[in-house]
């Protein structure tokens, strides 16, 4: 018996903003689009939402990008671009789940392969300067914090954080792309 294409990929498809059919736990190289990246990432809001403004995951892959060393910087753009296809988890349910983090680790490998990211997984100094930016976005964006939070370097100066729109979020994401990329 014969099976079609779609047939024999694993798991459910997603339809993306450009109408790719994607199937995120079973993703190939020349599905993964820069425009559906940014796209998505600029919709989807930091911190689950619980910000006192939207703030968005391109917002925060740009700042990632500008505070890394410039060898690394295309990592930092890209270092949460598995979340356009999977979406994200606040940190404490990720933590408990180690299939969602190794679903996410192997498509960003594939994201990676991609836009030909070396190494294959983000550096330790990319998952620094994350910290760096939860930090900073802290400062700026969270409210008064019920218990202190663990962990957390010293915060740039909170007025980096500027809470761009969607629109924006993804015209700059799409804008750091080209700078670093061609």
């Amino acid at each position: 018996m014969s099976f079609s294409a779609q047939e024999q990929r694993k798991g459910s498809w997603i339809q993306t903003f450009t109408g790719i059919q994607f199937w995120p736990l079973d993703a190939r190289v020349q599905e993964v689009e820069i425009i559906d990246i940014a796209h998505s990432l600029s919709m989807l809001c930091r911190f689950n939402g619980h910000c006192r403004s939207f703030y968005s995951v391109a917002e925060h892959s740009v700042h990632v990008s500008r505070v890394v060393d410039p060898t690394l910087a295309r990592w930092g753009l890209l270092h949460d671009a598995a979340e356009a296809y999977l979406s994200d988890l606040p940190q404490p349910i990720k933590q408990q789940m180690p299939l969602f983090r190794s679903h996410e680790e192997s498509l960003l490998k594939i994201i990676a392969q991609r836009f030909a990211l070396l190494p294959s997984e983000p550096p330790e100094a990319i998952k620094e300067a994350d910290m760096l930016l939860l930090a900073t976005e802290k400062a700026a964006l969270m409210g008064r914090e019920p218990a202190p939070w663990q962990g957390l370097p010293e915060p740039l100066p909170p007025s980096l954080i500027a809470a761009w729109s969607p629109e924006q979020a993804k015209e700059i994401f799409l804008q750091r792309f080209h700078e670093l990329f061609f």
